[in-house]
């Protein structure tokens, strides 16, 4: 078999690392809830608590391998790692992200684990067509997942991404609908409430949209692809339960930040963490967690 050719990231530098500059690791455009080393735990413990859905919904889609794939807004890279050791030396995983300093993490954790069949790429997945070259129809699969949500443009994303498949792969989506109408504390607390109303707005003040996955299965038909699976996975945490953390580390990070672009004030932040705090030492409590839909669209 000939191999496909292999996409070229759109800014090398001179050590040959694909889309990270070596000195500076700055982000132009910073990811929403930031790149710090507090993110970064989050987004471990986030991968780690739904590693369980990705892997099944990665089987669902049939990547196996040899498989060339792609990963939509890599972030540090977890899931790349995870779909890396699937597709095994004869495949390639395509790590694509905004974030220099992501990427830096990516790199790092390939090279202490010992992993050569990464290729980061520095890019706005909306723009594919300029930060990947000479890919035509070289990918079996792509995965994103709680990316579209951030986006103000997803449409651009499936036209970019739709002639770097080839005809049959299948593209895999976990991201939300009806965030913000069923995130909810168990008693109901107001004061988490305006929390998870003004996270939502703070994301469409950006371009985002925590209703997308409603909107993206007409998109993918409009583009060429066949839905061929939908589902959606509906959690709940208990105090003490490891999910638990899972949206206390998110509301911990993000509560400052939406304080500093004036979506809530300080006195609603100190509210909604004690309203937190109360919640965690009651074992009657629970928290409803928004629900994460997912869908496999397959190239026409």
């Amino acid at each position: 078999m000939t191999p496909a050719a292999t996409p070229t990231p759109s800014k090398p530098n001179p050590n040959g690392l694909p889309g990270v500059p070596t000195t500076d690791t700055t982000d132009s455009k910073p990811y929403v809830l930031g790149t710090g080393a507090d993110e970064t735990f989050r987004l471990g413990l986030q991968h780690r608590l739904w590693s369980g859905a990705a892997h099944a919904l990665w089987e669902k889609a049939r990547i196996q391998p040899g498989h060339r794939v792609i990963d939509l807004g890599c972030g540090p890279g977890h899931a790349t790692l995870d779909l890396s050791a699937i597709v095994g030396p004869m495949g390639r995983v395509i790590a694509v992200d905004e974030s220099p300093a992501f990427l830096k993490q990516l790199h790092d954790l390939s090279q202490a684990r010992r992993v050569s069949n990464i290729e980061r790429v520095l890019g706005d997945v909306q723009e594919l067509d300029e930060c990947i070259e000479d890919g035509h129809e070289s990918l079996d699969a792509a995965y994103a997942r709680w990316v579209f949500c951030f986006l103000n443009e997803p449409q651009k994303v499936i036209q970019g991404l739709r002639p770097l498949l080839k005809t049959g792969g299948r593209l895999a989506v976990q991201d939300y609908f009806n965030y913000e109408r069923t995130m909810t504390l168990a008693p109901r607390r107001e004061a988490f409430t305006k929390v998870v109303q003004a996270t939502a707005a703070s994301w469409r003040s950006r371009g985002g949209d925590t209703d997308v996955m409603g909107k993206l299965p007409g998109i993918l038909e409009r583009e060429g692809f066949v839905v061929e699976h939908m589902n959606v996975i509906q959690r709940m945490a208990r105090p003490g339960e490891t999910m638990w953390h899972w949206p206390q580390t998110f509301f911990e990070i993000f509560t400052p930040k939406l304080v500093q672009a004036g979506f809530i004030e300080e006195a609603d932040r100190v509210a909604a963490l004690e309203a937190w705090r109360e919640a965690s030492a009651n074992p009657s409590a629970f928290v409803l967690l928004p629900p994460v839909f997912e869908l496999i669209a397959v190239k026409k």
